[in-house]
């Protein structure tokens, strides 16, 4: 799943290569993508792009103050692409979802591999008319040691979750919440209201390296080369059954019934593996 480093690294690879461009016209290929209808897509046409940003995980793409505010979901991507085709693509025909013309010839491709289909496209006047934009918690670039203290006093579920609950933090995800984790050195299962104040200070550093370091590494990166660059930089997450970088004990895992976390005993959580079972008795 994109996160806050690839979002923004999208953001700023439009802003070199879109601002400034007129929209040709957008069209539609996966039908359940499109999730407003005033103002309709082609709405968009004939109107210069002006901006680029990021909400979160959303990416906000300003067209002469409309915006198309996109959520890739699990499984989405956006591919730049040069000398589109000028015929419109068929709809609901492999993984494409959008196709944005631009009057250069170029563009971009929205596209989602899997059957599960989350990728959602939305065009709104202002972003706040998105509903998951309006929910977004404080930046979790933004957020200092003080309100991130008491984001997580406020919180009484686990860390993992904590991390990743999006009305709490915006912007982490399923990787990039392994690697916090991993650094702060912490259990994903933790439980976010029982931190200690040098626990809460470790996990905001931690929170502040991580995903800096990653747009140190992506931002100026062209949108093909994101994906590998992301996994270059796991430490733990992915990482199954290989050592851990820092003190070579072996990663585990903890599945669910549609997604999965990864760490390392020795350095979070004391050498004890935690159990692969999701109703299990979960180490805190």
């Amino acid at each position: 799943m994109p996160e806050l480093p690839e979002v923004e690294a999208l953001a700023a690879f439009l802003r070199e290569n879109a601002v400034g461009r007129v929209v040709a016209r957008v069209d539609l290929a996966g039908l359940q993508a499109l999730k407003t209808f005033d103002p309709p897509l082609s709405a968009l046409a004939g109107l210069e792009v002006t901006g680029a940003a990021r909400h979160g995980k959303f990416l906000d793409l300003d067209v002469s103050g409309l915006h198309l505010v996109v959520h890739l979901a699990r499984a989405g991507w956006l591919h730049w692409r040069t000398g589109l085709p000028a015929a419109p693509p068929k709809p609901g025909k492999g993984p494409l979802a959008l196709r944005v013309h631009l009057d250069d010839g170029n563009g971009f491709d929205l596209t989602e591999q899997g059957t599960r289909k989350g990728l959602a496209v939305h065009v709104v006047r202002s972003p706040a008319e998105v509903p998951g934009v309006a929910r977004l918690g404080p930046d979790a670039l933004e957020v200092d040691r003080d309100t991130f203290a008491r984001l997580m006093a406020g919180r009484s579920g686990q860390l993992k979750g904590a991390l990743t609950d999006q009305t709490v933090l915006a912007g982490i995800g399923n990787a990039y919440s392994d690697e916090i984790l991993h650094t702060a050195r912490l259990s994903p299962f933790k439980m976010a209201d029982k931190l200690t104040d040098d626990e809460v200070l470790r996990l905001h550093d931690a929170v502040r390296a991580t995903l800096t370091d990653a747009l140190q590494r992506q931002v100026g990166q062209r949108a093909a080369t994101l994906k590998g660059e992301k996994r270059s930089g796991l430490q733990v997450h992915a990482r199954t059954g290989l050592p851990c970088p820092v003190c070579g004990d072996t990663v585990r895992e903890v599945s669910f019934a549609d997604t999965s976390l990864q760490y390392c005993p020795t350095c979070q959580t004391g050498g004890k593996p935690l159990a692969d079972r999701r109703m299990s008795k979960l180490l805190r």
